[in-house]
């Protein structure tokens, strides 16, 4: 009986040195993807933070490296994310990744699948909406990656700060998506699917009687892959074993 083939989405591993645990589930996952894996869909923050390509640690280039040797069997596509949306030409080439933009409509085993982040989906968080839209101007971003790289260090650890206060004040319903911004860009792109992260509750949602929006999940406390195969079956992995 041949395996059938399948296609991986994560989002919000938020990697960084200090989670061992998610680094090696990462890695482990990236060993999982073989011939029978058609792609791996990364939709926004890989990296608990991302302040520049010239902030090459270690611990960055292990993650790129292991991405590139995985992309000679199976393409990557990425999706920044609100804490990685700085990532750059230099990150892409050295991991071969390849960058889709937010609202990316692919074709899925026959089926229409948008793809986003989802940040933009959470329209009740105003305040975050504002920040959003100033920290993503290519002014704002070319100023600011402009700077020496320790003032950019001490500008990003101030500013998640600010956020993790933020976040504890805010409202579940604040935090999550709105359904008239997803109804909306489900039908602008006129798909009956559509896959995102950013609000770190996973579920599969019926929007009605022919839209489905799934969510992926982070992974502070395990593993969350959703797997696609070829015969249109969601399965949502929540260990490195289910993947096979």
């Amino acid at each position: 009986m041949k395996n059938k083939r399948k296609t991986f989405f994560i989002s919000d591993l938020h990697l960084n040195e200090c989670e061992t645990p998610i680094t090696q589930n990462f890695l482990a996952l990236l060993e999982k993807c073989n011939e029978n894996i058609d792609a791996l869909y990364i939709l926004g923050d890989l990296f608990e933070m991302w302040i520049g390509d010239d902030d090459l640690t270690p611990f960055h280039q292990t993650i790129m490296q292991a991405l590139k040797r995985t992309s000679i069997k199976t393409p990557i596509y990425f999706i920044p994310g609100n804490r990685d949306f700085l990532i750059g030409k230099k990150f892409l080439q050295s991991s071969s990744c390849q960058l889709l933009q937010d609202e990316t409509k692919i074709e899925l085993y026959g089926t229409p699948v948008l793809l986003m982040h989802g940040d933009t989906l959470c329209t009740q968080d105003t305040a975050y909406l504002k920040w959003r839209t100033i920290s993503h101007h290519l002014i704002i971003r070319a100023l600011y990656l402009s700077l020496p790289l320790q003032i950019r260090k001490l500008i990003a650890h101030h500013v998640r700060n600010k956020s993790k206060s933020y976040a504890q004040k805010k409202s579940k319903i604040m935090m999550d998506v709105t359904k008239s911004a997803v109804q909306y860009v489900m039908n602008k792109h006129q798909t009956n699917y559509l896959i995102h992260g950013h609000t770190h509750q996973p579920a599969i949602h019926q929007e009605n009687s022919s839209q489905t929006r799934i969510v992926l999940g982070a992974w502070h406390e395990k593993c969350s892959v959703l797997i696609w195969n070829e015969d249109r079956e969601i399965i949502m992995a929540t260990t490195i074993k289910d993947l096979i």
